[in-house]
């Protein structure tokens, strides 16, 4: 995609077309992060952000993931859920996916966006639901779908374990 943005006049407009790149070329963005993970000016401090990719154990990602909700910063949260949705069980794929869009959907709504937060808390509830029955690793799957179904405008964290 670079190539092709190349002298197509974009640089005219101000759009930026080198960006930070991964050893396997994956688009990464270097730029510092606020609390809620909007970005920030290249000098500037920014918040201490999860390592990505680290595989947890549920136990070690759910203790992680609630410090930093409880703490506000969800969008941190998320990238701790998200390392485990990538690298747990296929049978465990939707919960974590679920969690992880509960944490971006809070990040929505502490950024005003209520539309926004009101899709992925849906999205993320709906992923949840089917672990109600029988929830893993203690994960309190019925009060968080709960939660999540009344939480757009509660920008209280959620608890993720009863």
């Amino acid at each position: 995609m670079q190539n092709f943005l190349r002298g197509a006049g974009w640089e005219d407009r101000g759009v930026t077309i080198d960006r930070d790149r991964d050893a396997e070329g994956r688009a990464r963005n270097a730029r510092p992060r606020d609390a809620l993970g909007r970005p920030l000016p290249h000098d500037a401090a920014g918040e201490e952000r999860a390592p990505e990719g680290v595989v947890r154990t549920p136990a070690e990602t759910l203790a992680q993931a609630q410090a930093l909700l409880d703490e506000g910063r969800p969008f941190h949260a998320h990238e701790v859920l998200e390392d485990a949705w990538k690298s747990c069980p296929e049978a465990e794929r939707q919960l974590w996916r679920g969690l992880a869009q509960l944490a971006v959907g809070l990040t929505h709504a502490m950024r005003g966006n209520a539309r926004g937060a009101a899709t992925l808390l849906e999205r993320g509830a709906g992923n949840l639901a089917g672990y109600a029955d029988d929830a893993p690793h203690g994960i309190d799957v019925a009060g968080l779908v709960a939660w999540a179904r009344t939480a757009a405008e509660d920008r209280r964290p959620p608890r993720l374990r009863a």
